[in-house]
C-alpha cells in the first residue's frame, strides 16, 4: 500500500471536518453556535379580526414618483371581518409620509364621523406609528397632520394605534394605490368595496 503524502492527508482530514461541521449546524449542535431549536413556530402574517364591539380602520398612503402625485386609502372593518366603509383620496404632490398621515387622517375622521368609540387604528408606516405613539421625538415643529390626528385620537372613545406588517394592511394598499387613479382630489367614501379588492 502506498503512503499518502502530508498534504493530502490534511487536505481529507480537512474535507471530513468540514462535512462533519456543516451536518452538526444543521442540527444546530455546533459547539460555538448558540443551541438552536429546530422546532419552528410558524407565524400569521394578515390581517386579524378586532375583538368584541371594536372595529379595525386599515389605513395607507401611497406616492408615485413618475408623476409626483400622492394619495391615499383605508377601509373600516368589524370584528367579523365586514366592511363597514372605505375610502379614497387624491392628494397631489407630497411625500410617502405625508401620504401616510393623510391616509390616518382621513381614515380616523370617516370614523369618529360615523360614530365608532372603539376603534383599532394600523398602518404599515413604522414611522408614522411611533411619531403618534411617542416612540420617536420629533424635532422642530411637529407637523399640522399628527396634531389633526392626535386631535382625532383624543375625542371620547378609546382608540388603539398600532403597526402592522404590509400584508396584513394589503387592502388599504390597494385602495391608496387605487386614489391615485382618480380624476377628483375630493374625498371619495366607498360604502362597499370594490370588486378588484
Amino acid at each position: 500500500m502506498e503512503k499518502q503524502s502530508q498534504p493530502c492527508i490534511l487536505i481529507n482530514i480537512i474535507s471530513k471536518v468540514r462535512i462533519q461541521l456543516v451536518q452538526a449546524i444543521g442540527r444546530g449542535e455546533h459547539p460555538h453556535l448558540p443551541q438552536v431549536s429546530q422546532n419552528f413556530d410558524t407565524i400569521y402574517i394578515g390581517w386579524k379580526r378586532p375583538h368584541g364591539d371594536w372595529v379595525k380602520l386599515n389605513c395607507d398612503g401611497a406616492y408615485k414618483e413618475s408623476v409626483d402625485i400622492a394619495g391615499c386609502g383605508g377601509l373600516i372593518r368589524d370584528s367579523n371581518g365586514q366592511w363597514l366603509k372605505g375610502y379614497v383620496r387624491k392628494i397631489g404632490t407630497c411625500d410617502a409620509l405625508y401620504a401616510e398621515m393623510w391616509g390616518m387622517y382621513e381614515g380616523l375622521r370617516m370614523a369618529r364621523r360615523q360614530g365608532f368609540s372603539q376603534l383599532v387604528v394600523e398602518s404599515d408606516s413604522k414611522l408614522l406609528v411611533d411619531m403618534l405613539t411617542k416612540n420617536c421625538k420629533i424635532n422642530g415643529v411637529v407637523p399640522v397632520l399628527i396634531r389633526r390626528i392626535r386631535d382625532l385620537i383624543e375625542l371620547p372613545g378609546e382608540v388603539q394605534i398600532n403597526h402592522t406588517l404590509r400584508e396584513g394592511n394589503r387592502s388599504a394598499d390597494w385602495l391608496a394605490a387605487y386614489s391615485l387613479t382618480q380624476d377628483s382630489f375630493v374625498p371619495i367614501v366607498l360604502e362597499v368595496p370594490p370588486r378588484e379588492l
